[in-house]
């Protein structure tokens, strides 16, 4: 049995925070809107049949290139004016590297790069807040 609501329901995206040995962080730049041009932690909207991770796996190699082991959940960020689009949840996994990987935009991102984690550039949605939250609770 197929079950629909008739309410509005928030979309589900998941975005990853990778953290290399000296301290960078993988960012993407947004080749869309919204915020087209701006830098931004890889991700983007999971697919019905996903589990969370293994969307955060598939972003990951779309728009950076890369792959990572295994990712550890941080939180779930869901202010309601978030993401302009429309209504969106997103779930933040994360990983440390052993080294900093070689990354090659592709899908929605126009560059990827490895950036000091206290010298990032103006970051798209709400993610500035997402990793002063990430440095103060995993890397103090």
């Amino acid at each position: 049995m197929t079950y629909t609501y008739q309410y509005p329901r928030p979309a589900v995206t998941v975005d990853a925070i990778i953290i290399s040995p000296k301290k960078s962080v993988l960012l993407i730049e947004r080749d869309r809107e919204p915020f087209k041009g701006q830098w931004a932690l890889p991700g983007g909207f999971i697919d019905m049949n996903e589990e969370l991770e293994t969307a955060c796996h598939r972003e990951l190699e779309e728009e950076a290139g890369i792959r990572v082991g295994e990712l550890m959940q941080f939180k779930a960020y869901g202010a309601v004016n978030r993401d302009p689009r429309h209504r969106t949840i997103s779930v933040i996994f994360y990983a440390f590297t052993d080294e900093e990987l070689t990354a090659q935009a592709g899908d929605d991102a126009s560059k990827a790069q490895w950036f000091p984690i206290e010298q990032l550039p103006e970051l798209a949605f709400d993610h500035q807040r997402i990793l002063e939250e990430f440095k103060a609770e995993v890397l103090k």
